[in-house]
């Protein structure tokens, strides 16, 4: 197919999944600010929600301070910031417009009625009212795009494309999500193990909808070190990385055909890396050193894909 199509295919289905992610790390923040005693300041609780996106210095650049009022609106309405809500389902809308013809007319009406409805939540105070009800709606119009894809496209590069974007998506978020957990809010020896410590944890799994999972897996207390197995090594949680990767290579290797492509090295290399590694390893050599690595490598297949699939030129 046209690079200039599958272009706009792949960032369509990035946006909707970064769009789906922020909302997640909105909810499960402000969830934690309801938290007696989770942090000593506004600051401390919602410095990571811009850490995780970035977009630390940018926001001090326009906001100064730090509240609770603008993170939410920087991270969620704020136009100038390419990685809020409003920004991502923009250009996932743009993105499905250019290229209506290689998609279902029931993908493009789903997104295009999700930006059409995004409209509502526009000039609320979402920091005062409705910002739960505004990530559930963001989270489940995600879902719903995901599974009139799924649903109605046919198997061919197009649909690969949409897949491919959405997993690479996916696996940079989880990976920069639990290496903010770790690296930023790491508590202090007295502090593990107690009440707050636990409401962090739970709120990290909830985040990436693996609460019930964890509890079904290990059904005991919540333990760190098991949290990062979870979303690192275990391949039947949905939204690891290992599970990220199991979804990416085929599709590479679909794409790819017989060519020996860069981008289909790297994704085996890192693809062999969560396969094979052990956590107790991974924690000797250091958990924040093996996610920058990993963040590091996941962009740079990124690079990869568009330079052997998705350049114009």
């Amino acid at each position: 197919m046209l690079s200039r199509t599958a272009d706009h295919l792949y960032w369509m289905a990035r946006f909707i999944e970064r769009a789906e992610n922020m909302a997640r790390v909105l909810d499960v923040t402000y969830n934690m600010s309801l938290v007696p005693n989770a942090a000593e300041s506004e600051a401390a609780l919602w410095l990571p929600a811009l850490e995780i996106s970035g977009n630390v210095e940018a926001y001090e650049r326009e906001y100064g301070e730090y509240s609770a009022a603008n993170v939410i609106h920087y991270l969620a309405m704020d136009f100038n910031n390419p990685s809020s809500i409003y920004s991502a389902l923009r250009s996932a809308r743009e993105n499905a417009r250019a290229v209506r013809v290689a998609m279902t007319s029931e993908t493009w009406e789903n997104i295009n009625a999700l930006w059409l409805e995004f409209g509502q939540f526009t000039g609320q105070n979402l920091a005062q009212n409705g910002l739960r009800e505004f990530c559930d709606w963001v989270k489940a119009r995600s879902h719903l795009f995901r599974g009139v894809c799924f649903g109605t496209m046919l198997r061919d590069d197009a649909f690969s494309f949409v897949r491919l974007g959405t997993f690479i998506e996916r696996a940079d978020n989880t990976a920069r999500l639990l290496d903010v957990k770790y690296h930023l809010l790491l508590p202090s020896e007295e502090e593990i193990g107690g009440a707050v410590d636990y409401y962090e944890w739970s709120a990290v799994l909830r985040s990436v909808s693996a609460f019930q999972a964890y509890q079904k897996i290990f059904s005991d207390t919540i333990e760190p070190w098991r949290v990062a197995e979870l979303l690192v090594l275990r391949r039947d949680m949905p939204r690891s990385l290992h599970a990220c990767f199991d979804e990416i290579m085929p599709i590479l290797e679909q794409l790819s055909g017989a060519r020996h492509t860069e981008c289909k090295r790297l994704a085996g290399e890192l693809h062999s890396k969560l396969r094979f590694g052990k956590m107790q390893d991974i924690f000797q050599n250091g958990l924040h050193e093996f996610l920058s690595d990993f963040i590091e490598s996941n962009n740079k297949l990124g690079t990869e894909v568009h330079k052997t699939f998705l350049s114009i030129s």
